[in-house]
C-alpha cells in the first residue's frame, strides 16, 4: 500500500449500481493512478467482483461490513438501527484517522446524519451544506465548467447566517478544487433586486453584500444558472433540491426529445447527422452521475457524496475529486475561511 497519503474509504454498497459500479470504478482508479482505496462492505461480494476484474491489489483494502442502508430507506431509523452499514464502517475510518476521505453514492440523507453522527463539525459551523456541481457555460477565464450549487438538501430552511456560512465554504472549496482565486457568489432568488425574496433573502443578500472575503455578485435568476455569472450558488436545500432535479431532467429530456424526433422524421435524422457533435456534448452535460461527486460541506473531514445514479466511470471520478480535495487540503481551506470569518 502506498503511504504518501491516508486512503480514501469508498461506501462499497452505496448507490443504485452498487456495488458491481463502485467495486469496477475503484478497481480502474488502482490501476491507473496512485491513490489507496479502501472498500466498505460485503467482503465476500467486493473479491468476487474484483477476481472478475483487472486490478492493483497493492492499492485495495476490503473491510466487512454486513449491513446496508438502502438508496430509498428512511434514513433516521436505517442509521439508528443498522450501526454495521458499509455508510457508517466507512465513517467510522475517516474518524479514526484509518482514512482521509469517504465517497459514497448512498442514501443521501443518510449519509449527511450519519456523518453529523460519526464527524465532527467544525467550529462555528451551524449547518453542514450538501453541495452539487452542475454544467454551465464558462464566460470568463479561468472558470471551472461546473458551478457548486449548496445547499441541494442537507439543511431544508436556512437562516440569513447559515447562507452566508454556506457561502464561505463554497467560496473556499472552490478555490481549492477549481482553482479559482476568487469564485463568484451569488443567492439564488426571483428577482436582482435585493430586497426580493422576503425578509430572510433580503437579510442574507445584504450580509452577503457586506463580507469582505466573498466576491458577491448578487442575486442570480433560475434562467441564469447555466450562465458563467456565477461560481456558486447560494439557496436553502428543499429549494436547492428542486432545482438540481429540474436540471437533471431538463439535459435527460432535450436528449431524449431529439433523438426521438430523428428517429420518427429523416430531416431531423440528417440534420441530427450534421449536430452528432453537438447532440453528443448535450448528452455528457446530461449524464450528471458522470461528474464524480460534491462535498458535505461544514464537517471536520472530506465526505463526497456521489449520483445515486453512479456508473464505475463516476465513482472513479468521485474518488479522484475526493484525493485532489485531500492532497490540496480543501478540509483545512473551509475551515480557514469559517473561523477567519469569526
Amino acid at each position: 500500500m502506498l503511504a504518501a497519503m491516508p486512503a480514501i474509504a469508498v461506501d462499497a454498497m452505496g448507490g443504485q449500481h452498487a456495488p458491481e459500479a463502485v467495486v469496477q470504478g475503484v478497481a480502474d482508479v488502482s490501476l491507473h493512478t496512485g491513490i489507496e482505496c479502501v472498500l466498505v462492505g460485503d467482503s465476500a461480494r467486493i473479491q468476487s467482483i474484483l477476481d472478475g476484474v483487472a486490478y492493483n491489489p497493492e492499492h485495495i483494502d476490503i473491510v466487512h461490513a454486513g449491513e446496508v442502508i438502502g438508496i430509498d430507506e428512511e434514513p433516521r431509523e436505517a442509521v439508528r438501527r443498522k450501526r454495521d452499514a458499509s455508510l457508517l464502517a466507512a465513517l467510522r475510518l475517516v474518524a479514526r484517522g484509518r482514512c482521509a476521505a469517504l465517497v459514497t453514492a448512498g442514501n443521501a440523507a443518510a449519509a449527511v446524519l450519519a456523518a453529523r453522527e460519526e464527524l465532527t463539525l467544525l467550529p462555528g459551523v451551524r449547518q453542514v451544506a450538501l453541495a452539487s456541481v452542475y454544467p454551465r457555460n464558462v464566460d470568463h477565464p479561468g472558470q471551472d465548467r461546473l458551478a457548486l450549487l449548496l445547499d441541494v438538501g442537507a439543511t431544508v430552511r436556512c437562516t440569513p447566517p447559515e447562507l452566508v456560512q454556506f457561502g464561505l465554504m463554497g467560496a473556499a472549496y472552490a478555490r481549492v478544487i477549481s482553482k479559482v482565486e476568487a469564485p463568484r457568489v451569488a443567492l439564488l432568488n426571483m428577482g436582482h433586486d435585493p430586497a426580493q425574496g422576503g425578509a430572510d433573502l433580503a437579510t442574507a443578500h445584504r450580509q452577503l453584500a457586506e463580507h469582505a472575503d466573498l466576491h458577491f455578485v448578487g442575486n442570480i435568476l433560475g434562467n441564469e444558472l447555466t450562465s458563467g455569472r456565477a461560481d456558486v450558488v447560494l439557496c436553502e436545500g428543499v429549494l436547492g433540491n428542486i432545482v438540481l432535479r429540474l436540471l437533471e431532467s431538463v439535459g435527460s429530456m432535450a436528449v431524449d426529445l431529439s433523438v426521438s424526433t430523428a428517429q420518427r422524421n429523416w430531416r431531423w435524422r440528417a440534420g441530427m447527422a450534421i449536430m452528432a457533435s453537438g447532440v453528443d456534448q448535450l448528452r455528457a452535460l446530461a449524464d450528471y452521475a458522470s461528474y464524480g461527486g460534491a462535498p458535505i460541506l461544514g464537517l471536520a473531514h472530506l465526505v463526497i457524496k456521489a449520483h445515486r445514479r453512479s456508473n464505475a466511470l463516476s465513482i472513479a471520478n468521485a474518488v479522484k475529486v475526493a484525493a485532489k480535495a485531500v492532497r490540496d487540503d480543501a478540509a483545512r481551506a473551509v475551515a480557514g475561511a469559517v473561523v477567519g470569518a469569526g
